[in-house]
């Protein structure tokens, strides 16, 4: 089978891993940075795209390689491509299934610190009005920077990112100051979050609601140890996203490719 896979997340590699090992495969895969499509090519990946692609191209790309499947394994915050994503595959009347990680689980979790946002906007704001002081730790990735900062004084913004030029350069346009830039790969453990809280002086952190693969419950912790506020954004929700196209886990995906093929 060939598949196409957006990607550019953990939940991507993971997928290119096990569908290699497990079945007779072709695996393009699309990543928004070089960096992601570095790790899409040690995980196996037969071919990488290293950039952003407009819905005609994808569609160009379908059609040239022959694709027969269409998996959707971007960062559960990229509505953009995955509403675009489920408009091709209705366009092309092709098998789509779209990998979305489960939401954190926060039964066990002191959730006394957490004040939710559905935009990064309307973070700022609330920071803006409601916790005035201390540094805020930026979790959120390079690209929801520049909406808190509409609210935010850049002074006290210290944004946790991933050390690639695309991200410095968005950090540079936006006045951050370099000594305010944390680069960092992968997901932090309770102990580096608490390190970073202190060492910053933060008086509240924004991370969005990106499961637990993207570490959120030790932020969590890591906030209530410190007794800071954590503002989380909250997922966008996919009107045409049909839900019997979810999966989210691995097991999920081996019944839908199997079902398919």
């Amino acid at each position: 089978m060939k598949i196409l896979i957006l990607g550019g997340t953990k939940d991507s590699t993971n997928i290119i891993e096990h569908v290699k090992r497990n079945y007779d495969s072709y695996i393009l895969t699309t990543t928004t940075t070089e960096y992601g499509a570095r790790l899409a090519r040690q995980s196996g990946s037969d071919d990488v795209i290293a950039r952003p692609l407009p819905k005609d191209e994808l569609i160009n790309i379908i059609k040239r390689e022959d694709i027969d499947i269409l998996v959707d394994a971007t960062h559960p915050f990229a509505s953009h491509i995955t509403q675009t994503s489920t408009s091709i595959a209705k366009e092309l009347e092709m098998p789509y299934i779209r990998f979305e990680r489960p939401t954190t689980n926060l039964e066990e979790v002191d959730t006394s610190h957490i004040h939710y946002a559905d935009s990064f906007d309307e973070a700022g704001k609330l920071i803006e009005s409601e916790f005035s002081e201390g540094n805020v730790l930026h979790f959120a990735g390079a690209n929801t920077m520049e909406d808190v900062l509409k609210h935010v004084s850049v002074d006290r913004f210290y944004p946790r990112i991933l050390k690639v030029e695309s991200s410095i350069e968005k950090c540079e346009k936006l006045g951050i100051d370099p000594s305010h830039i944390i680069a960092m790969k992968g997901a932090a453990s309770l102990e580096e979050n608490i390190e970073l809280i202190e060492k910053y002086d933060a008086g509240v952190m924004i991370t969005k609601e990106s499961g637990e693969v993207g570490g959120v419950i030790e932020k969590i912790n890591a906030a209530n140890q410190k007794d800071i506020a954590v503002v989380m954004i909250q997922r966008p929700k996919i009107d045409d996203l049909d839900k019997d196209d979810i999966v989210s886990n691995l097991d999920e995906l081996d019944i839908k490719l199997q079902n398919l093929f």
